[in-house]
């Protein structure tokens, strides 16, 4: 059965109508609360961050009256990535974490990642059990008066989350004489991205750390990377790091401006780990992962898996095969050895780390040539499009016509109404052919 509510990342979707709005987030909070202190007796506490979206302050009272109604303490740490979240989530022994947060999406748009007491995404399993608490009747799930939950505010989780990320590496690293370019998209990583680099001697050049509440990955950020290549070639800037909304993803730009998304990234680090021999069984990627990458594992004898998309599908099968490194081409990469999440921040700090000795950020990427590859998002009213008679013809068509000479891969987006088209061949005009092919029966 498909769920209601949760996508392939949590929920989100446009502030103020139908899942995103207050009276819903007061049915999520009193959901999940529900369940949660269900699941632990000993301490009934939830945690909440969020990234700049104006619409914070407005969902962020509703979710915590939902979970003080259900009989959950809650603590607000404000802006926070994603990860620390998660981290912090598991340090404090809370019985979940959420963060508010529509991530890569535009201002307007809104949502939450639910965290379960291990720092962990929820399963499917979870959240279907969440969702039919959200569909029952209210009055079942309000706690007596005498057992409310209370509030308070934390100020400090910006500085622990920091401190939990410098205290996986040895206490001599240090950044002094590098020269770094971050661009945090004016989001949840604002606070923290700089603050983390300067406090280990880096000289930073910071971009996208004034929101507004409006002006979230507007043309900053991971899914606009010409801004950090133009900041690391305005500063002469050793390393770029651009950061995602809620700061779980990272874009690279090396000091030549080349930029360097998730798979070669996760190129790099596999080919670092095994010459240090602290990666274990192998590497997990999606079915966006670029075939260029699988083949430069099959040269290497690096064991590679695809998952769906999806960090949380990665780490799923990170967990089930043993494996401690995965990611997708977005830039959401787990380091299974210290993280149960992406974070580009800290996946930026174990670049930095493996560049101490001098070594340029140029010489560490482009370990394997890309497979060409085309994605279209098409924007669509109802995504079950992609399951009618026209489509599925098309999609069988294009799939027969670049057989052997390359693959297509057609989904539903699972954030946003937008059917993904993605495509990969050497042979450039018959993958163009395919793609329109599948895109003339959905638009």
């Amino acid at each position: 059965m498909s769920k209601k509510y949760f996508g392939t990342d949590g929920i989100r979707g446009k502030v103020n109508q139908n899942k995103i709005n207050g009276q819903m987030f007061f049915k999520f909070g009193l959901a999940a609360g529900t369940y949660f202190k269900n699941q632990k007796k000993i301490k009934q506490t939830a945690i909440i961050a969020k990234d700049t979206r104006l619409s914070g302050y407005t969902l962020e009272p509703a979710l915590v009256s939902g979970l003080t109604s259900a009989g959950m303490h809650v603590y607000t740490l404000g802006p926070l990535p994603t990860n620390g979240l998660a981290m912090l989530t598991k340090k404090m022994k809370a019985n979940l974490g959420i963060m508010i947060t529509a991530s890569h999406n535009p201002f307007y748009d809104n949502g939450l990642k639910l965290f379960g007491p291990d720092g962990l995404k929820l399963s499917d399993k979870i959240e279907k059990k969440i969702e039919k608490l959200i569909d029952s009747k209210i009055v079942k799930n309000l706690s007596e008066p005498k057992i409310l939950g209370r509030v308070k505010r934390l100020e400090n989780a910006n500085e622990n989350y920091i401190q939990i990320l410098k205290n996986n590496f040895p206490k001599n690293f240090n950044l002094k004489g590098m020269r770094i370019a971050i661009d945090c998209a004016n989001g949840a990583g604002y606070k923290s991205g700089p603050k983390l680099f300067k406090s280990l001697g880096a000289k930073v050049y910071q971009f996208g750390t004034s929101p507004n509440g409006f002006n979230i990955n507007d043309k900053c950020g991971s899914t606009f990377p010409n801004k950090i290549k133009l900041l690391v070639k305005k500063h002469k800037a050793h390393i770029g790091i651009s950061l995602d909304g809620d700061a779980d993803r990272i874009i690279i730009s090396d000091e030549k401006g080349n930029i360097i998304d998730g798979d070669q990234i996760i190129a790099m680090l596999a080919k670092r780990w095994k010459k240090k021999k602290i990666l274990k069984g192998g590497v997990i990627g999606t079915l966006m992962s670029n075939y260029g990458l699988q083949n430069y594992f099959k040269d290497e004898k690096i064991k590679f898996i695809r998952a769906n998309v999806g960090d949380r599908y990665v780490k799923e099968k990170m967990q089930k095969n043993g494996f401690n490194l995965g990611g997708e081409q977005s830039g959401h990469i787990i380091l299974g050895k210290f993280a149960t999440t992406g974070d580009g921040l800290l996946v930026g700090l174990e670049i930095l780390f493996s560049m101490r000795k001098g070594k340029k950020a140029s010489e560490l990427f482009n370990l394997f040539n890309v497979t060409p590859q085309i994605l279209e998002s098409i924007k669509v009213k109802d995504k079950s499009i992609i399951n009618s008679k026209k489509c599925r013809k098309a999609i069988r068509k294009s799939e027969k016509l670049i057989k052997g000479q390359g693959r297509m891969l057609i989904r539903k987006s699972g954030t946003e109404p937008k059917i993904r088209i993605m495509g990969e061949s050497n042979n450039i005009l018959l993958l163009k052919k395919c793609i329109n092919i599948v895109k003339r029966s959905i638009s």
